[in-house]
């Protein structure tokens, strides 16, 4: 249990100050994606280094199922991880609303950070982006924390610093995703054109991540 309450706290802190960045800061400037991008990043490195001795810091559901699909984890606690960072991300869209009704400052997202397809070109745009990023970022994420061959204590840092990159090239985009639990929080709370467009988010990820763990399994299994 104590794993998937820090996979609820994670997503949470991840889609709270991720999008809450973007809510606030915006994304229409070189410095407002490039500050969003950070923001995304510096949450996965900080909750890596928080939690990650406790449930592995996954914090969104592409990334478990690619540990899964890996053979690294259980199906049954695949699911308690899937229903802790689904809540966490929930919950996290219900703050943004609140905030954004309490304080001064204006949405300039106008949909509390959430996801959209128009700028990739419309759904199947957006698809591709969303599978094509996804499956560089787990594939990392599997890289880094390769029991094996992976990093060690500086996994946390290579995961942040690629999803920064990530973010700088999809914002523009689909304001990036690459994490169904990020997306269906805010989506939620927004609804409108982004809760009809969320399938988008929630399928491509899951995608895009289980392609990774294919790649993955083909090119780091040992010749015998």
């Amino acid at each position: 249990m104590k794993k998937y309450i820090a996979e609820c706290l994670g997503t949470f802190v991840l889609t709270f100050l991720g999008c809450g960045t973007a809510m606030f800061l915006g994304c229409t400037t070189p410095a407002g994606v490039v500050g969003t991008a950070i923001a995304f990043g510096l949450a996965v490195v900080a909750m890596a280094y928080t939690i990650g001795g406790i449930s592995g810091c996954h914090i969104n559901p592409a990334i478990t199922l690619g540990v899964a699909l890996s053979g690294r984890m259980s199906w049954k606690e695949a699911c308690g991880y899937w229903c802790g960072q689904i809540i966490g991300g929930i919950i996290a869209g219900a703050c943004l609303l609140l905030v954004a009704k309490v304080v001064a400052a204006p949405d300039l997202t106008g949909a509390l950070g959430s996801n959209g397809v128009a700028n990739a070109g419309g759904v199947w745009g957006a698809c591709l982006v969303e599978v094509i990023a996804t499956f560089l970022f787990v594939l990392v994420v599997l890289g880094t924390t390769d029991p094996k061959t992976g990093a060690g204590n500086f996994a946390g840092l290579a995961i942040g610093l690629s999803l920064i990159l990530i973010h700088l090239v999809c914002i523009n985009l689909t304001g990036t995703s690459v994490n169904p639990a990020r997306s269906i929080g805010p989506a939620i709370f927004a609804g409108g054109q982004a809760l009809k467009d969320l399938w988008v988010f929630i399928c491509a990820p899951l995608v895009g991540g289980a392609l990774s763990a294919l790649v993955w399994k083909g090119i780091s299994c040992e010749k015998k």
